[in-house]
């Protein structure tokens, strides 16, 4: 990366004010908090996310917009040209592309979103940023990240900076503990969740608490409990900017935040209209153990109130069981599927088998809408069916790939 910058003229250095976000979940929706707030500010704002959904041009919001396929493929082919044949991967030449288009159009903030890690992420590579995120951080991507929850720490740490504000979103004690024993190694100070800045849901919206400072705020709009904590992680984050957006833009922002494919209700389209009156559709993209455990904490406290089925896609290196087991018993049926169009998905007869070790009444589905209809046959009155278990999967049910 430090090689293709400098043949870009480092754009990485003309970025205005950065925040740099890591964590193993979390990321997006801090980030997507974040874009609304300070876009309510009155600020222009870059934003760099992954994975994408439906379209590549997801990634990279420039100034609030996402680029045509012709700007895209521009971009793209300058930063070949420049890159001159080297080894280079895919996440690595599009975030290049992301910073050329960043430092080509005039922006208050830029939020970066890590990819993988921290340490050695592509876009580590902002020397002085404005400040620094880590979202909780759990056992993930092993393969490049290890398998100890300290080692993962480690490598998330490598995005802090000395001097540099670090906001640290809720933590395992000893994933915390590898975080501030890094900061204190290299001086960057840390506001630190439920010790510096606190968040609570209240019926008519959230409570944030910072030191001496305390606002009534609206509820976030993403759904789930866990996004009290990614909410006020970014209310601290937008604090710590200078100058700071005020009160009431924290407020818009809480409100107005987008951040599709994390537990979104589908309300319209083909698969919706497939479903009995009454019936809820649900769709979140999060794929490891501790995403279902957030999941299963919002099944718990919020859809008690009628069966829940699910329809389940994971990719082929993931343990199904893992994901499984945090919602099994919250589940009366779950269907499974191979995620369209994805070479390393998954067989749903694999995951099924997975499943009924978990005793889930679980079935093999040729697709998304086979599924979906066969869930719909059950009886037992209006329910909720949950479309889970990997970003992939949120991205063909966008992208309307749910078959015949």
């Amino acid at each position: 990366m430090q090689r293709l910058l400098a043949a870009l003229d480092h754009p990485e250095k003309r970025l205005g004010a950065v925040i740099h976000v890591a964590g193993t979940n979390g990321k997006g929706s801090v980030v997507a908090f974040l874009r609304a707030i300070c876009e309510a500010a009155g600020l222009r704002v870059h934003a760099y996310t992954s994975p994408h959904l439906v379209r590549f041009a997801e990634r990279i919001r420039v100034a609030g917009l996402l680029p045509d396929d012709d700007a895209l493929t521009a971009l793209l082919e300058e930063c070949e040209a420049a890159n001159a044949g080297e080894t280079i991967t895919f996440f690595e030449i599009t975030t290049a592309a992301a910073l050329l288009a960043f430092a080509r159009e005039p922006a208050d903030v830029t939020l970066l979103e890590v990819g993988l890690g921290g340490r050695f992420d592509a876009t580590n590579v902002v020397d002085a940023p404005a400040v620094t995120v880590i979202t909780p951080v759990a056992v993930d991507h092993q393969r490049f990240l290890g398998n100890t929850l300290e080692g993962i720490a480690f490598e998330k740490a490598g995005i802090l900076k000395p001097g540099i504000p670090a906001i640290v979103g809720p933590q395992t004690p000893a994933g915390l503990a590898v975080i501030e024993a890094r900061a204190r190694e290299i001086g960057a100070p840390v506001t630190l969740w439920r010790r510096d800045f606190s968040a609570e849901r209240m019926a008519e919206g959230l409570i944030y608490r910072e030191g001496e400072h305390c606002l009534a705020l609206p509820p976030p709009v993403l759904a789930g409990a866990h996004q009290t904590a990614n909410a006020a992680t970014a209310i601290a984050a937008a604090r710590a900017l200078r100058p700071a957006p005020d009160d009431a833009a924290l407020g818009r922002g809480l409100a107005r935040a987008e951040w599709p494919g994390r537990l979104q209700r589908i309300e319209n389209g083909a698969l919706a209209a497939r479903l009995p009156v009454g019936w809820e559709l649900w769709l979140d993209g999060g794929h490891n153990r501790h995403a279902a455990e957030a999941l299963a904490a919002h099944a718990a406290a919020a859809w008690a109130d009628r069966p829940l089925y699910a329809i389940y896609g994971a990719m082929a290196e993931r343990d199904p069981r893992l994901f499984l087991a945090p919602l099994a018993p919250h589940l009366q049926a779950l269907r499974c599927v191979a995620i369209p169009g994805e070479e390393n998905a998954a067989a749903a007869e694999i995951l099924t088998v997975a499943a009924r070790d978990l005793a889930i009444d679980a079935a093999p589905a040729a697709g998304i809408a086979a599924a979906l209809e066969a869930l719909a046959a059950q009886p037992g009155g209006p329910a909720r069916i949950l479309i889970c278990g990997s970003l992939y999967l949120a991205g063909a049910v966008l992208a309307g790939d749910v078959g015949p």
